[in-house]
């Protein structure tokens, strides 16, 4: 059968921009790494559509970091709290928005009378009626087995970098790649936020600066933190001056780093809980190195074009490593197993919630870190993943 005889057969090239477009809807409700990795496609739709209004439906922690910040969306507004879009109701999180309230904010966006919807949140088995209650004339996303059907649509499958993964979306529309490197505009009031935290009086401290993020949304994708502490007191030994980032929440995981730390413990700078999202996207833009999870600020961290060293899980490593190397490093557990009780990550969970990384050793990060850092290397290290 020639190609293209069949009726679901398209060529990439037949999906050609859609006419008359003036008003875009996107839905990418969740995490500020999540973003990051969707930026580049963000990117290619403002390129393609330059003079439409793209709004962004999205969550609050994403709608703060874009807050009067440049980038490639006019508008950004919150998405109501749906089952798989914005979390599941439970004990610790709050609960679904009642259905009049979702339906109140769905007949709003119809009223905007949008003329393409794009979902770029996950394969729509619960995004995609979203997006589609919006009413937008045109509809594209990624789409896995029995999610319901967009007008242009690839399909969803494991194992693909989602940078990619979103940039295929939009090409679905017209939309080519401007830039695969993702980008967050460091702002001036982040360098304002930023300045007092850092420099401190009377800190003379001329080394390079470290920052150190210990979280991750996944509490089973978290390097033990007793090991970023090893780590930032050998880089600390070499000169560098090490600053601690985390949230409210993250407290008992910088104690770990702390004691970790030792000696080096007095001379960190712990602004954990202490910063606002600008005040963190600046102190990330003024640090030389950051290490930590695959996590939000890890990706903040490249976006703003600040080099990382990463502990990724082999899934991770697929689906959100950076895809450039010269300033950016990724070390894998390729075992991937609870450090309790063995099981694989990829397995039921076992309930532990404890890291699956525990195969990657302190000198496995320690060795990328220097390198990226210029600075001595001290004593033998082991290979690096």
């Amino acid at each position: 059968m020639p190609v293209g005889a069949c009726g679901n057969r398209r060529r990439v090239s037949d999906f050609s921009p859609v006419p008359g477009v003036r008003r875009i809807v996107v839905l990418r409700a969740n995490g500020l790494g999540d973003y990051v990795v969707a930026q580049p496609a963000l990117a290619a739709l403002r390129a393609a559509y330059p003079d439409a209004t793209i709004t962004l439906v999205t969550s609050p922690p994403v709608a703060a970091l874009l807050d009067g910040r440049p980038s490639p969306v006019d508008e950004v507004l919150a998405a109501p709290r749906v089952a798989g879009v914005r979390g599941e109701p439970g004990p610790d999180g709050p609960p679904n928005d009642p259905p009049e309230v979702v339906e109140a904010f769905c007949a709003a966006m119809r009223a905007r009378d949008f003329d393409l919807g794009v979902q770029l949140h996950g394969g729509g088995g619960n995004a995609s009626p979203l997006l589609l209650r919006f009413g937008a004339r045109v509809t594209a996303g990624s789409r896995a087995p029995g999610a319901a059907p967009l007008d242009r649509t690839v399909p969803w499958t494991a194992f693909q970098h989602d940078l990619l993964r979103w940039l295929e979306v939009v090409s679905l529309v017209g939309a080519e790649p401007v830039h695969l490197r993702p980008h967050v505009a460091v702002t001036e009031q982040d360098r304002a936020e930023a300045a007092p935290a850092l420099d401190a009086p009377g800190d003379t401290a001329a080394g390079p600066l470290v920052a150190v993020h210990p979280g991750a949304t996944d509490p089973r994708r978290r390097w033990l933190p007793h090991r970023l502490g090893e780590l930032g007191a050998e880089l600390d030994a070499r000169g560098a001056r090490i600053v601690l980032l985390g949230g409210a929440g993250d407290a008992p995981l910088v104690d770990d780093i702390r004691a970790g730390l030792g000696a080096a413990a007095d001379r960190a700078l712990d602004l954990s809980g202490r910063l606002s999202l600008a005040g963190l996207v600046g102190v990330l833009d003024r640090a030389d190195l950051f290490v930590g999870n695959d996590s939000g600020p890890r990706h903040l961290a490249e976006a703003v074009g600040t080099a990382t060293v990463g502990v990724f899980t082999r899934a991770n490593l697929v689906d959100v490593a950076p895809l450039f190397r010269a300033r950016h490093r990724v070390l894998v557990s390729w075992a991937s197993r609870c450090v309790v009780c063995g099981a694989d990550y990829f397995a039921e969970p076992c309930g532990h919630d404890a890291s699956v990384l525990g195969d990657v050793t302190v000198d496995d990060v320690l060795a990328p870190a220097l390198e990226l850092l210029d600075l001595p290397v001290r004593r033998p290290v082991e290979a690096v993943s």
